[in-house]
């Protein structure tokens, strides 16, 4: 690329916008940069003005520099878009991935206080617990605890002999139950991964993972599923729209 000096645009923008392209094309995750003194002179500019633009690719999370190593470029994350109501499965489709899932517990439990309030029953009432491990073309990314209100209908019992390693819950609420899910009202924050979840997600101990809770909703308003998932927070990231 030659640079345009005439161009209102800052140089490094340039320099910035020439690698990010390069990177998509020609490089793979994992892969080293050339050096800073080897981009100056490839650009024709200054290590000063390069340096500002691995700066930037650097904050946009495409490479990472350690010191005293070239810039790598970092594999690229998943985007979660959070304007639509989507479990985990039709998500990953829509990425171009392969969903898989390890069945950790799926069975009744006795409902804990704060859900019952939200489920609107009483304590202790009886309630499906699944937990699994999610996976993206066979690597962990999440981790779910889902409680599932069967008061709702109690064809979602049937959920104790599905093999749920290969359903997708929101297909079932819809097309084995006949329920329209409306919307879900959700928290995202970062937390610290404990040695249980770091374990099964592939990850260090303390390292940040986001935590999601996730309250759904049918067409009727009532609460049919609360969900607490831990996603790794080196593979994916989530995007929404703001209108004004």
């Amino acid at each position: 690329m030659k640079i345009d000096r005439k161009d209102p645009t800052p140089i490094y923008h340039q320099i910035y916008m020439d690698l990010k392209k390069k990177i998509e094309k020609e490089f793979k995750p994992g892969e080293s940069l050339p050096p800073e003194e080897e981009l100056a002179r490839i650009y024709g500019v200054s290590r000063l003005t390069v340096r500002q633009s691995l700066k930037n690719l650097m904050e946009d999370g495409i490479i990472e520099k350690q010191r005293g190593r070239r810039s790598k470029i970092v594999e690229g994350k998943n985007i979660q878009n959070l304007s639509e109501l989507r479990g985990f499965t039709q998500e990953a489709l829509l990425l171009g991935h392969t969903p898989s899932s390890m069945v950790i517990s799926n069975k009744l439990v006795n409902a804990p206080e704060n859900i019952a309030e939200k489920f609107r029953i009483q304590p202790n009432t009886k309630v499906i617990f699944l937990n699994r491990l999610r996976m993206l073309d066979g690597i962990p990314y999440a981790i779910e605890f889902t409680y599932v209100n069967i008061s709702v209908d109690f064809k979602l019992l049937d959920i104790l002999d599905i093999d749920m390693s290969k359903s997708s819950l929101y297909t079932f609420f819809r097309e084995n139950v006949g329920l329209k899910l409306e919307y879900a009202d959700e928290t995202i924050e970062v937390v610290q991964a404990g040695s249980e979840n770091a374990k099964l997600l592939g990850i260090q101990n303390g390292s940040c993972i986001l935590l999601r809770n996730r309250y759904t909703y049918t067409s009727k308003g009532d609460c049919i599923e609360y969900v607490q998932s831990y996603y790794r927070g080196d593979k994916y990231k989530f995007t929404v729209r703001i209108r004004a």
